[in-house]
């Protein structure tokens, strides 16, 4: 397919940093039409949470269309998706659901199977609670523990919904992984000496994140969009694929940014799609303040000084 003529971004940032030049690119607009615009095999991963379709209030996007409609769109923005993913590429998907619809995120995952290889189904808890007795006496628990934040369900039928997936398309299925990137170290230090794999200290942290969202007092301000998820989730998806083989990311349902934040954060060239000007401006405002240099944090005595 030859590309279309791509639009002129919405706004656009450079970063000089360590690891070398990187470039942000924002498009007001359909991702079905700026898709188009991108060579086949041109990105190497592609992090995104497309609508649900569950019914979800953004402020320009209709949450409601009839299923069948919505996995046909899927299919269509999937399709372009895979053409301009690269043969070793990673597409990871975030979809939820909702208890009285629980067969959203399976059908979503239905609709890219003509398209692309389910190579891995990763669960991003939110929430999780831990039982002292469980934890093992390493842990060092005093008591059992509950950490994490979720929406609460009232209900008598259903449970708190604490989980949603990501699910990792690749074009074969054999793209290969920097699986410690994002692994953990091993509990019983022992382990190190009787396997050979286990020479770093380091272990596959396997198919299940724990991620929890940072604590905000307003979400009008903070948060103001019904369906983010943190930066940590990208960028563990990211160094996961490998970030040696990472040149260009794309989120084509860029929300409030953390895609684009997390490439900011990891020195990633990077080009986000969305309809909503509010939530686009306020994408590019994140990305902006997470390409700054941290500032400085003053000492006790410095700060005694100055008092």
């Amino acid at each position: 397919m030859v590309p279309t003529s791509r639009p002129t971004p919405h706004a656009k940032l450079h970063a000089n940093l360590t690891s070398g030049t990187a470039t942000f690119r924002f498009y007001r607009g359909d991702c079905l039409d700026i898709l188009d615009t991108f060579a086949d095999g041109s990105i190497d991963a592609i992090v995104t949470s497309p609508p649900y379709n569950l019914g979800i209030r953004y402020r320009t996007y209709d949450d409601t269309m009839p299923r069948e409609q919505y996995l046909e769109w899927t299919a269509e923005w999937v399709k372009r998706a895979a053409r301009v993913l690269a043969p070793n590429g990673s597409l990871f998907l975030n979809v939820g659901a909702k208890p009285t619809d629980p067969w959203t995120a399976i059908d979503v995952a239905q609709a890219v199977r003509p398209f692309l290889h389910l190579q891995n189904t990763i669960h991003w808890i939110k929430s999780i609670a831990i039982e002292k007795g469980l934890a093992g006496a390493r842990a060092g628990l005093d008591e059992d523990l509950a950490v994490g934040h979720y929406k609460p369900i009232n209900s008598r039928r259903f449970l708190h919904d604490c989980h949603e997936f990501v699910f990792h398309f690749t074009r074969r299925g054999r793209t290969p992984l920097d699986r410690t990137a994002v692994g953990v170290r091993y509990q019983d230090r022992s382990n190190i000496g009787r396997w050979r794999g286990a020479a770093s200290g380091v272990r596959c942290r396997g198919n299940t994140w724990f991620i929890p969202y940072d604590t905000i007092q307003s979400r009008d301000k903070e948060r103001p969009h019904p369906a983010t998820f943190p930066p940590r989730l990208p960028e563990m998806c990211l160094r996961l694929h490998g970030l040696d083989r990472v040149a260009m990311v794309v989120d084509p349902f860029l929300g409030l940014g953390s895609t684009a934040v997390a490439c900011a954060q990891l020195g990633v060239n990077f080009a986000g799609i969305e309809m909503d000007e509010g939530y686009l401006n306020e994408a590019v405002e994140r990305t902006r303040v997470a390409l700054q240099p941290p500032v400085p944090k003053r000492s006790a005595a410095r700060r005694r000084a100055q008092a």
